[in-house]
């Protein structure tokens, strides 16, 4: 693949993020604040390298990840990657922190950390798990608490859970998934497809 632009970057992490949203060039624009011309560009190139799918419903053309093509789903974990190594000072604490949990499949820090950084009341944090490594992740995320100066706010879910609540457009977790991956990238590329 080309080297990709911050826009194309952008552009990939919105409509992965937004798994319930139809994107197309116009609301991509909107989303990212760029021309109109410069998002059609942008997917046009995406679609081109196997990145984004479309489909097109009447005159418009709507543009998914293509969760299928395993180079994709390689090149959008490097960019999750880069997301996480690219944030704040405060947030790659918080993600270097969550690193060690050993309980959970996915990991994704969320809420108002990203807008407040040092001064966020407590940090939320989706973990995905089982019902078998629940009582241990729990006690995983006890024990960063009683050592942390910010209280972990977890919300938990099994991956059933978390394809359910994506479903049923559950503002909380929606809202999880905009956040920054720790861990799970592939996991949740699964959830998403």
């Amino acid at each position: 693949m080309e080297r990709i632009t911050k826009k194309e970057m952008e552009s990939v992490l919105t409509i992965l993020k937004n798994p319930n949203k139809d994107y197309n060039a116009n609301n991509l624009s909107l989303d990212i604040n760029i021309s109109r011309m410069g998002a059609l560009k942008i997917v046009k190139r995406l679609e081109k390298q196997g990145l984004l799918k479309s489909k097109k419903l009447g005159k418009s053309v709507f543009y998914k990840i293509n969760l299928d093509n395993e180079y994709a789903i390689e090149y959008i974990i490097f960019l999750l990657k880069l997301e996480a190594e690219q944030t704040s000072p405060y947030v790659k604490r918080w993600v270097s922190e969550l690193r060690k949990i050993r309980n959970a499949s996915i990991i994704i820090l969320f809420g108002s950390i990203f807008d407040k950084n040092g001064k966020a009341n407590d940090i939320d944090a989706l973990f995905v798990t089982n019902q078998e490594n629940f009582s241990k992740l729990k006690k995983e995320a006890e024990r960063i608490n009683e050592l942390s100066e910010k209280k972990l706010h977890p919300v938990y879910q099994t991956i059933d859970d978390l394809k359910n609540n994506i479903k049923k457009n559950d503002k909380v977790i929606l809202n999880a998934i905009k956040g920054i991956i720790v861990f799970g990238y592939k996991d949740l590329m699964e959830v998403l497809k």
